[in-house]
């Protein structure tokens, strides 16, 4: 699984970065025809594919909706720093593991076996390890950010889907994913806000203004969290909205 979702991001990456109509393995001669790169140059673009890879995971996946929410969800919880930025990477990148398994095996039969087994280029690879990343992007950008970001790049107007390039999907769907993810941390926020104001409201009416509300609040923040099993009910909602 952990292979098959490299080759997705990576196929993902290289179809963003070049034209679609050429390989990053590959220059095109004088006369039209392919000079394979040298070895240092084929190393030089592998360990620049590599430095990208951490950003295409963070921004390209459910990994950035996820920590989003999660975030919040501390920021909302008042614990502070537990549980850990190294926890909540962690489950994140499980939790999208878990989600792009589907997409990152279609890639791996439809791209990198046939390229594997010399019956398609790299080129013919790329764009077709592209088509399951496109419909992933596309089922959860918004048609506005997608708009917008057509008229940004002043190309045509798409007659479908399919005919949206990876360099108007990736912008659009990580603004969809923002937006999404500030609106799920919002609605988290409600309940323990509430508990805050009550506790407020009642430590100021006793004339307790020297103890911190907020030291009051979380012991009651928590001991709600656990009761309704926040957790489960956090990661199986953020889970299930991808399905």
């Amino acid at each position: 699984m952990l292979r098959n979702l490299f080759l997705g991001i990576l196929f993902g990456t290289v179809a963003f970065a070049a034209p679609a109509s050429n390989s990053p393995l590959s220059a095109m001669g004088a006369k039209g025809s392919a000079t394979t790169l040298s070895l240092p140059m084929q190393i030089a673009l592998s360990l620049t594919l590599m430095v990208l890879l951490p950003a295409a995971l963070m921004s390209i996946t459910p990994f950035l909706r996820i920590t989003i929410v999660l975030h919040f969800l501390r920021q909302a919880l008042g614990t502070q720093s537990t549980p850990s930025n190294q926890v909540l990477i962690g489950l994140s990148m499980f939790l999208s593991l878990l989600i792009l398994q589907p997409m990152a095996t279609e890639i791996y039969h439809t791209a990198w076996e046939p390229m594997d087994q010399g019956k398609l280029t790299a080129s013919q690879a790329f764009e077709e390890g592209s088509k399951p990343l496109k419909t992933f992007l596309a089922k959860f950008a918004r048609e506005k950010d997608i708009a917008l970001f057509v008229e940004v790049a002043k190309t045509p107007a798409p007659r479908n889907a399919s005919d949206l390039g990876l360099q108007v999907l990736i912008p659009a769907y990580i603004l969809s994913e923002l937006k999404t993810g500030f609106q799920i941390g919002a609605l988290l926020f409600l309940p323990f806000l509430v508990i805050d104001l009550v506790v407020a409201s009642v430590t100021l009416s006793i004339g307790m203004v020297q103890l911190p509300p907020v030291m009051l609040s979380a012991p009651f923040k928590i001991l709600l969290f656990v009761l309704v099993d926040g957790w489960n009910l956090v990661v199986g909602s953020l889970v299930k909205s991808f399905y």
